[in-house]
């Protein structure tokens, strides 16, 4: 059974200039467990499905479960069950690291115990262990971004959506980001959709990929069996994989985070 499943979801937009279709009728199915990787240029409608199937804008069509539970009748059902971290964060600079920790624990109705004992652990497992009682406001662009999946995590989700996790982290906190992702699904089952512009990363660490691009999936599949149709080989790059599916290359210009 399919832990995220959608029919024609569909998203517009009206501006002073008419109607913008950001997502155009997504067919997705996401199985139990897996590492799902979102890629597409930038304005291809990846953010805008994240925030539709996490319950932050609501559909203009179609229908989508997510965690069993339907979307547009349960949206509170649906949010109890999912972990999400945003592209930009949302952490309170004027509270220290466990503070913000243990509050986002007690929102998800954990004890104070075990929210404490939640916000230690995560803590060792992203590095933060000798920063919980430091404020947010003092924290690096890098720390800040794994507190923001720290939060994620709290409720220990059913299912983990990570829109550009690693951004502005190192390459030893990507690589310790990744570890961790894995271990979400080898240890507990998470089911985890991430939307990432570094095609290293997605071939890396996802089970599958979906390519999105004006609005529609326009290929989708393990990154070996992509790479094998699309760029002739398993050897093929994901890089020269994606400019095939697309017509467009990850350029420096396309890595800015952006609202669609």
């Amino acid at each position: 059974m399919a832990i995220i499943s959608t029919a024609g979801l569909t998203r517009t937009f009206r501006t002073k200039r008419g109607t913008v279709e950001a997502v155009r009728g997504i067919d997705l199915t996401v199985a139990p467990g897996e590492i799902l990787g979102f890629l597409g240029p930038n304005g291809a409608g990846k953010t805008t499905t994240l925030r539709m199937l996490t319950t932050l804008l609501p559909p203009t069509g179609g229908a989508a479960t997510v965690a069993g539970t339907d979307l547009a009748r349960d949206p509170a059902a649906v949010r109890r069950k999912i972990g999400y971290v945003a592209q930009s964060g949302g952490v309170d600079p004027n509270v220290s690291v466990r503070e913000e920790l243990v509050t986002q624990g007690r929102l998800y109705r954990l004890t104070k115990p075990r929210a404490d004992a939640r916000a230690r652990e995560l803590a060792a497992d992203l590095d933060l262990s000798d920063l919980l009682d430091r404020k947010c406001a003092t924290l690096s662009g890098g720390q800040r971004r794994r507190l923001d999946v720290a939060m994620g995590l709290m409720h220990r989700p059913e299912v983990l959506f990570l829109d550009e996790p690693t951004t502005g982290l190192d390459p030893g906190s990507r690589a310790d980001l990744w570890a961790l992702v894995r271990r979400l699904r080898d240890d507990h089952g998470t089911t985890v959709v991430l939307t990432t512009h570094y095609l290293d990363e997605a071939d890396a660490l996802c089970d599958r990929l979906v390519v999105i691009d004006k609005g529609v999936v326009v290929a989708e599949g393990t990154p070996s069996a992509l790479k094998l149709r699309y760029g002739g080989s398993v050897d093929a790059s994901l890089q020269d994989t994606f400019l095939a599916v697309t017509g467009r290359d990850l350029t420096p210009k396309d890595t800015a985070p952006v609202a669609v």
